[in-house]
């Protein structure tokens, strides 16, 4: 593999809190340690909860924590062509198709919760394939799905080691766009990463079960070599529950107006992380 390139991309759908910044800490400091460069992308690709203002207050705050990137931003509100093309040479494989099952249908017919990460049972929901042979339009309110092979999904994770995961079994045929008509995150930050070139992804590890179906996502785009994996712990509120913008934890915004410096914020975040 040549150069280290990484990626922080945080979602501007709520301000910065304590977790984004242990994410930000491994980021950079994994980056930097192997003398890498680190990209910044703002995933907007929720366009009903995306806000210009939490963006703003995201640049902000990062630049005042001394997280800077090595080159300018990119938004993924504004890559759609991008998407599209990559979406266009999967359809022209036959993978594509519209589903019309919404989260509660698919909640209905699924084989229920599936271990995504060889602990205990989740929650995730695994897509049945209930459209996968209608033949529907890609029309409004339709979503859109690539089918996933059966396979087993190798890699090595830098912290948790040898790492095998089936993603045809964890989640079913994959959902690219929604029926809102939005990017999902799956296939954004997978297509992303691959045109961006990014070569080391750190992330939480509540991102570990991604890991396998985005890979094979990226080989059905043509990328033949995977970038490198590096899951790191997160900062929870409970046994189950990690930290959450949307239910408005500890923000950074209200650190700096209570005087706190960009070093003692950051160590804080660093040593509320479980273990």
């Amino acid at each position: 593999m040549g150069a280290i390139i990484s990626r922080f991309a945080p979602a501007p759908t709520g301000f910065l809190h304590l977790g984004h910044i242990v994410s930000a800490a491994h980021v950079w400091r994994e980056t930097r340690a192997r003398q890498g460069r680190v990209l910044l992308r703002i995933e907007d690709h929720d366009r009903q909860r995306s806000r210009p203002e939490f963006e703003a207050a995201i640049l902000e705050d990062l630049a005042w924590l001394g997280f800077e990137a090595d080159e300018a931003l990119v938004r993924q509100s504004e890559r759609s062509v991008i998407y599209e093309e990559a979406l266009a040479r999967l359809r022209a494989r036959g993978l594509v198709y519209a589903c019309a099952c919404s989260r509660a249908d698919i909640a209905l017919h699924s084989e229920g919760a599936i271990d995504r990460t060889g602990g205990e049972p989740d929650t995730e929901l695994r897509y049945p394939g209930t459209c996968s042979g209608r033949g529907l339009r890609e029309d409004a309110g339709r979503g859109v799905r690539v089918r996933l092979e059966p396979s087993v999904e190798r890699f090595v994770d830098f912290r948790h080691g040898p790492q095998e995961q089936r993603p045809s079994e964890q989640c079913g045929d994959l959902l690219v766009r929604d029926r809102e008509g939005n990017w999902t995150y799956q296939f954004a930050a997978t297509v992303d990463d691959c045109v961006q070139g990014v070569t080391l992804v750190v992330r939480g590890d509540d991102l570990l079960a991604s890991t396998g179906r985005q890979i094979q996502l990226a080989r059905l785009l043509g990328r033949t070599e995977p970038p490198q994996f590096l899951h790191h712990p997160l900062i929870m509120k409970s046994a189950e529950q990690k930290l959450s913008k949307s239910d408005r934890d500890t923000g950074i915004r209200e650190l700096r107006a209570a005087g706190w410096t960009p070093a003692q914020v950051i160590e804080k975040a660093l040593s509320m992380v479980s273990r």
